[in-house]
């Protein structure tokens, strides 16, 4: 990857090292390691470590955790894309057998199959995958501990089964699928399920002492999806990029996005945290700044990635010890440092490429009741309507060829908006899933549901 380390000002580069070199000196990482992504590009890159005369690179592979699993989410929705299954499908379907066969595609992706956090004993992250050669002996002999559908509850084993569903699906074994699909396409060279030099070596840091005890590195076998890759920051950086953007090699713009979206009903904790869950990617709102990406940990690894799909700046952080900096706080501020010192730059606006005049006489204010919208016309050919005043439901729209919009998002996501016309042609209100929209508060020509009272607007007197 080619680095542009002076798209950067000198200012800002100098917070990020400081950032990272705060975390890796506080957090007693033996080396750590970032990346920052703006653009689409890698444009800054730096590393501390314990070891005098050594800085690790961009292509130094360090164990990743679970953003495995956003690997694997990618995977499945590639089958979704292809037409081999439909997210709301249930596991049985494809998969018979497992015990966990109500839970739906979606909902393993969401982490709400309702399964257990990990697989039975002995710990399968510091023990061979070869104690758990099948998939009952990673799901026990009660997968589940809570009901379908209901409720977040993070489970590695559950991404364990969706590798064995890719298998399944593609005839071939998780590790290869993910090399033809992803890996090669998005020229992932330096990631791979098993260490390939350079890399780090993990360690565990005594809590009372600066002593370092090194950790086993251990073939997960069976729940390979679920944690078993080395990247890289290098490597990583690109498939940042590719997770705000998406690329039609892998998966589409609107793909990606639908990861990136909310899939799993959140706890009580998390909705005061700002935490959730969309299809293999965690999501959550930091200092007013929707992050979205994955975090990742294996005895002597930690791993985070974090992207602002708004700001259009991401970054990875990846250190070489079982606990110690919190990542997912380094990478939301390297975020926030480049977001804030360095805004991102608007394209410049330019008008329609042409103007449908039945467009524009949907155009302007319109009334819900006493609640004032606007209806604007966008340059991407979409209709946005906002409330003109404080808060209030705010969506896009799409137009279906037909003269109808459909709604992209919020409360009207998916709804249909009609435009209702006269017999000259020209708009008499507008039809927003049953709620009437007029140019003037409760207009008396257009049909307000319950009528309006023929006196009209009066005072007190």
């Amino acid at each position: 990857m080619t680095r542009t380390q002076e798209a950067l000002l000198p200012a800002t580069r100098r917070a990020l090292l400081h950032r990272i070199a705060v975390a890796q000196a506080e957090g007693r990482a033996p080396s750590l390691v970032a990346a920052v992504v703006r653009d689409g590009q890698a444009v800054w890159h730096g590393a501390r470590t314990s070891v005098d005369g050594h800085g690790p690179d961009e292509t130094v592979q360090y164990r990743i955790g679970s953003i495995t699993k956003t690997f694997t989410a990618v995977l499945v929705m590639r089958l979704r894309d292809g037409g081999v299954l439909d997210l709301g499908d249930p596991l049985e379907k494809h998969l018979p057998g497992t015990g966990a066969g109500e839970s739906t595609i979606a909902e393993l992706l969401a982490h709400t199959a309702g399964l257990a956090a990990e697989s039975p004993a002995p710990w399968w992250e510091r023990t061979p995958g070869s104690l758990r050669p099948a998939l009952s002996d990673v799901l026990g002999e009660q997968p589940l501990l809570h009901p379908v559908g209901r409720r977040h509850h993070y489970s590695n084993p559950g991404y364990t089964v969706l590798g064995a569903l890719v298998e399944e699906l593609r005839g071939a074994p998780w590790e290869e699928v993910l090399r033809a699909e992803i890996l090669e396409p998005l020229g992932l060279h330096r990631t791979s399920t098993q260490p390939e030099h350079p890399h780090a070596g993990g360690w565990a840091v005594h809590p009372w002492a600066d002593a370092m005890l090194p950790e086993p590195t251990e073939d997960l076998g069976r729940m390979a999806p679920a944690g078993q890759l080395w990247s890289t920051t290098g490597d990583l950086a690109r498939f940042a990029a590719f997770l705000a953007r998406g690329d039609e090699r892998v998966l589409s713009a609107e793909s990606v996005r639908e990861m990136r979206t909310p899939a799993a009903p959140a706890e009580a904790a998390d909705v005061v945290d700002g935490d959730t869950y969309g299809l293999g990617m965690q999501i959550q709102c930091r200092d007013g700044r929707l992050l979205v990406g994955h975090s990742g940990s294996l005895p002597g690894f930690l791993a985070n990635l974090t992207i602002s799909v708004e700001d259009d700046v991401a970054a990875v952080v990846l250190a070489n010890c079982t606990s110690g900096p919190l990542l997912g706080a380094v990478g939301a501020d390297l975020v926030r440092i480049v977001a804030e010192a360095e805004p991102r730059i608007p394209e410049p606006w330019r008008p329609l490429r042409e103007v449908d005049p039945a467009v524009l006489g949907l155009v302007g204010q319109w009334y819900w009741g006493t609640h004032a919208f606007g209806l604007r016309a966008t340059a991407d050919g979409l209709l946005a309507l906002a409330p003109l005043a404080g808060g209030g439901r705010k969506a896009r729209f799409r137009a279906n060829g037909d003269g109808t919009w459909t709604g992209l998002e919020g409360y009207y996501a998916g709804e249909l908006l009609r435009p209702e016309r006269r017999p000259d042609g020209s708009v008499s209100h507008l039809d927003l899933g049953s709620f009437v929209f007029t140019r003037q508060p409760y207009d008396p020509e257009a049909p307000v549901p319950g009528g309006v009272d023929p006196e009209g607007w009066r005072g007190i007197g």
